[in-house]
């Protein structure tokens, strides 16, 4: 990391992994970076947010999705640090990264209510994918993030 970057915090986030009744993962390619890198919803605590609400926020407001159920909150904060060339330009460059506490849901709606078209859209396509090709997907910088979070996920289903 960049010298001028190293003294930015950590952005405080949130992450939502969504599984279907299959116990499949909901995935998206983001509209920023549609190269074949896709991602989980998440984003950022607004205010006085408790981590929980600000993940049902941004889960409606990326995905439209608001028919869930609550199944496990990870314990562990993940990190993870941009790479350089994105430091100063994501986030107006207040930040180096992001600490994300990540929460498991079921959806319990029908994939109607699923619509990333919305006020601001950050995704083109979305689809489930099955919970061993998470790491696969995953953008580099969020790698480690995802092979954590499946290692969780797997605990928690079996």
């Amino acid at each position: 990391m960049k010298k001028e970057f190293s003294n930015l915090p950590l952005r405080k986030g949130v992450g939502i992994v969504l599984l279907n009744k299959e116990n499949k993962i909901f995935v998206a390619k983001r509209i920023d970076n549609p190269k074949n890198f896709w991602q989980m919803p998440q984003g950022g605590v607004d205010g006085d947010e408790n981590y929980y609400e600000a993940a049902l926020r941004e889960l409606k407001e990326e995905t439209s999705i608001a028919s869930v159920e609550f199944i496990h909150e990870i314990d562990e904060k993940l990190t993870y640090i941009l790479p350089d060339h994105l430091i100063g330009i994501i986030w107006k460059g207040r930040f180096k990264g992001q600490t994300q506490k990540w929460f498991v849901m079921r959806f319990i709606g029908n994939e109607s209510e699923i619509n990333i078209k919305t006020k601001n859209p950050e995704f083109l396509d979305w689809k489930w994918i099955d919970l061993e090709d998470l790491p696969k997907i995953a953008v580099n910088f969020k790698l480690n993030v995802y092979k954590s979070l499946k290692r969780e996920v797997s605990k928690i289903l079996n």
